[in-house]
């Protein structure tokens, strides 16, 4: 397609969706949702702009979902405030562990009895749609550090965990399958896989973002200089950290989350406090730049402002790469080979393997019914998702079962996308209604 009329089809996007912003907050509906549209649109099912295709363009679309998922992994770690003793954390770390391991031993039940898979694509395919989507999830996760909901916190730290967590059941899919060594016994699996890859990725990222965090405040108290460029900053440690943490053979998703986790912990021990949020947040709002240089340098604001200029930046950044995936996933269902999708599958993920996983997940846990029940529906997955079905099938899936787990991503992806986006509007504004009152009673 002609890049002048790319130019145009995209410009045009992003205008109306700025136009459109507040509007579009008030629908029950979601911008991923126009997103998709857009893709189908301009595929061969419309406009036959673009022909994309799954297997011919498989890097791209990895690497593009790659850097948006990046992106958000960051943000949810910068998200998530509470220090690492704070109850809170163990519902995230549940259902990024006991929950997701139980998904993925259904689904690979199912795909085994039931879809006529071997027993490689039956658990690639569980981890493939394991994982909560960190990119399309923000309407239900943590508006703002300071929030201290736990429903609110437990979707963002699982979106951020289960990213990362998946990787080891991806790698035992592709092993089974005879596309990648596990050891006699699955012994290099277990050793390298899970318990090295896992741990080495966690500390790769969490001493990254404490290393450079406490350097910029160090440059910046001291003696007044790295001020600016936090664009420059964010970009460069979630680089950095992904970085080492694959040149280690540890997974760079985690690394990337404990980053944006630790740069926010670090903010918590050294800003100020409440006053100096309050006050980042008046400066960032004013035009005036002096003032914000002057926070930015501050020995109690400095913190704060570091990490809110950085948060602003990956969402902005996320946005932007939210529009270029979705609409992808658009643009490939005219290639999808819909005879291979079970139709069925996909309720029975959304509406039955996902909330009896949450239950058995967090059994036990001090979460109220309705939160329970909110997290259990709430597992929107999306291009989480598309990152691990492109990172099997480039790593030299058979044709016919990458098809098929195509098929299948695809459906549950954007059936996803239409049925959560349709929903969070009214149900996420019922369920703050509940807190209000319950303030007020308690009150």
């Amino acid at each position: 397609m002609d890049f002048a009329l790319w130019s145009v089809i995209v410009g045009l996007l992003l205008v109306l969706m700025a136009l459109a912003s507040t509007v579009l907050k008030r629908l029950p509906l979601s911008t991923a949702m126009l997103y998709v549209l857009v893709g189908i649109a301009v595929s061969p099912i419309g406009l036959a702009l673009v022909r994309a295709e799954p297997r011919a363009h498989a890097v791209i679309l990895e690497r593009m979902a790659e850097v948006v998922v990046l992106l958000s992994l960051f943000t949810a770690g910068l998200k998530l405030s509470p220090g690492l003793t704070d109850r809170r954390w163990r519902l995230p770390v549940r259902l990024a562990v006991n929950s997701m391991v139980l998904t993925v031993a259904l689904i690979s039940i199912v795909g085994w009895f039931f879809l006529d898979l071997p027993l490689g694509a039956c658990v690639l395919l569980g981890a493939i749609l394991a994982p909560t989507d960190p990119v399309l999830a923000s309407d239900v996760q943590l508006q703002q550090p300071g929030d201290t909901d736990r429903l609110r916190f437990a979707l963002t730290g699982e979106g951020g965990l289960n990213d990362g967590t998946a990787f080891p059941f991806v790698m035992l899919g592709l092993g089974l399958l005879g596309l990648h060594e596990l050891g006699s016994f699955g012994w290099r699996w277990l050793a390298v896989d899970v318990v090295w890859a896992t741990a080495a990725g966690l500390a790769t990222g969490w001493v990254l973002g404490m290393v450079v965090g406490r350097l910029v405040l160090h440059l910046r108290r001291e003696h007044k200089e790295a001020v600016g460029l936090d664009d420059f900053l964010a970009l460069g440690l979630i680089g950095l950290a992904y970085g080492c943490a694959l040149l280690l053979h540890a997974y760079g998703f985690l690394a990337v989350f404990a980053a944006g986790v630790a740069l926010r912990r670090l903010e918590q021990r050294e800003s100020g406090g409440p006053v100096s949020a309050g006050k980042v947040e008046e400066v960032l709002l004013d035009p005036d730049r002096s003032l914000a240089e002057n926070a930015a340098v501050h020995p109690d604001h400095a913190p704060t402002f570091m990490t809110q200029a950085v948060l602003g930046f990956v969402q902005q950044a996320e946005r932007i790469g939210e529009v270029v995936v979705v609409i992808a996933i658009g643009a490939l269902l005219w290639a999808v080979d819909w005879h291979s999708a079970a139709w069925w599958f996909v309720p029975l993920l959304l509406l039955a393997i996902r909330p009896l996983s949450v239950r058995a997940g967090l059994a036990g846990a001090s979460v109220s019914s309705g939160q329970r029940w909110l997290i259990g529906w709430f597992g929107i997955r999306g291009v989480g998702s598309v990152y691990y079905l492109m990172y099997a099938v480039n790593h030299g899936l058979d044709a016919a079962v990458a098809n098929q787990l195509v098929a299948l991503t695809l459906a549950v992806v954007v059936t996803s996308i239409v049925v959560h986006g349709t929903s969070v509007t009214p149900i996420m504004a019922a369920y703050e209604r509940t807190l209000r009152r319950g303030r007020r009673r308690r009150g």
